[in-house]
């Protein structure tokens, strides 16, 4: 019999072999330059702030608004980015956009105007929203059924443990607190997204796209700019999408300022959230890989998250302890939410997809994401932050129509009423 530890190592064997070393060869590529990408991501979110302010000397307010308006352009990218990938093919927009999101972080180096300062954003952030849409092509034209969703649920879990990883190596830097510190923290922001773009450029070699590009494929193709029901699906995944900025920006904001809960339960309740995450969204995804049971999931991730904003007004009062508690219910119900509605969002996008047009029609899924992302700091804030309980009763409600709307489009969809176009 095996004894506990080697039971330990075998499941850790497991493990590594199943995320990082899939057999598919193009599963392979993208396992691999999705870990060196989110390395690039942990270091960044942790040091970018700081080093634009203490080391390149721009203002917060600067900071703010050159990202905001990056965000802006990040929605157009997106769009375009699958159109784009319809003709020059998703594996090369993929690689294109990697590296040069990874020149724009390097460029940041470089920058010493607030003006420089917004075109590399720009540019930065832009290359970012291609470099999902390309992914979540590459994904759509590279496997099947619900092995696509799976694929992504994958790659969410190896995305959220190396964000960790690189946010624990960030730590060196911002506990060092010097100039050299954080330009080569930011410098190795830019190499790892080249070494990323390396491993995909490999894929020339020995990863080859198995699966028919849709692009290349006969027939007449639907303009997902006049599939009504794919529109209106992507409006309600933007409203869902906005969760990620009401925990990363609202609740953090929310503690600091409206509860008794000591700053150090803001990183615990993010950690908590990266666990969860990579705990069960594959469990999440194989329970959404139908349409039905993908709208099913959307819309208890509605009523999850309505839960999960009750539970923060609630923490604005009682004990500290009590507070506490609460806080950690309401992350865990969140968390929750995330998973369900991204698994579900995941089938739905490919699922309803015109697949002789997968790129546009990817595009349109990944712009829904890139408004959330856009919008979720100035509506939390507008909502949840500047009214406290009201605030919060409105958003939770936002959120609950969305996941039952989405959930009514999908009944409509299944049982053949579709939306005029």
């Amino acid at each position: 019999m095996l004894s506990v530890t080697d039971r330990h190592w075998s499941a850790a064997a497991g493990w590594v072999r199943r995320y990082l070393r899939p057999d598919d060869a193009v599963a392979r590529a993208l396992t691999w330059a999705t870990m060196t990408t989110s390395l690039s991501k942990g270091v960044f979110f942790s040091v970018s702030v700081l080093f634009f302010t203490h080391v390149a000397g721009f203002s917060a307010t600067t900071v703010g608004f050159g990202l905001t308006i990056a965000g802006a352009v990040a929605v157009p990218a997106a769009l375009g980015a699958g159109y784009l990938a319809r003709f020059v093919g998703a594996r090369r927009v993929l690689l294109a956009t990697t590296a040069g999101q990874g020149l724009a972080l390097v460029a940041y180096l470089l920058v010493h105007t607030p003006a420089t300062f917004v075109v590399v954003a720009c540019a930065a952030v832009g290359q970012q929203a291609m470099q999902r849409t390309a992914l979540s092509t590459m994904i759509a034209e590279s496997f099947t059924g619900p092995d696509r969703v799976e694929m992504r649920a994958r790659l969410r879990v190896i995305t959220n443990a190396f964000i960790g990883v690189g946010t624990g190596l960030a730590a060196v830097a911002i506990v060092l607190d010097t100039k050299l510190a954080y330009l080569l923290a930011m410098l190795a922001t830019g190499a790892l997204l080249i070494v990323s773009a390396f491993l995909l450029r490999r894929m020339d070699r020995g990863a080859e796209l198995t699966a028919t590009d849709g692009s290349r494929t006969a027939g007449v193709r639907q303009s997902p700019l006049r599939d009504r029901t794919y529109l209106a699906i992507t409006g309600l995944y933007a409203v869902m999408s906005m969760q990620v900025g009401m925990l990363t920006v609202g609740v953090p904001l929310w503690i600091a300022g409206s509860t008794k809960a000591p700053a150090a339960t803001i990183a615990a309740l993010l950690a908590l959230n990266t666990v969860i995450v990579s705990l069960l969204q594959v469990w999440a995804a194989r329970g959404a890989k139908a349409i039905r049971s993908a709208g099913r999931a959307v819309a208890w991730a509605g009523t999850l998250l309505a839960l999960a904003c009750g539970l923060y007004a609630m923490a604005a009062h009682g004990a500290i302890a009590v507070v506490v508690v609460v806080l950690t219910l309401a992350t865990v119900a969140h968390s929750l939410a995330e998973i369900l509605s991204e698994a579900g969002s995941w089938t739905l996008a490919f699922e309803l997809a015109d697949p002789a047009n997968v790129g546009a029609y990817q595009g349109v899924s990944q712009t829904g994401a890139a408004l959330g992302s856009m919008l979720a700091p100035l509506v939390v804030t507008a909502t949840a932050i500047q009214h406290g309980l009201p605030g919060w009763i409105l958003l939770g409600v936002l959120f609950l129509l969305a996941g039952s709307l989405t959930m009514a489009l999908v009944r409509r969809q299944v049982n053949g009423s579709l939306l005029p176009g």
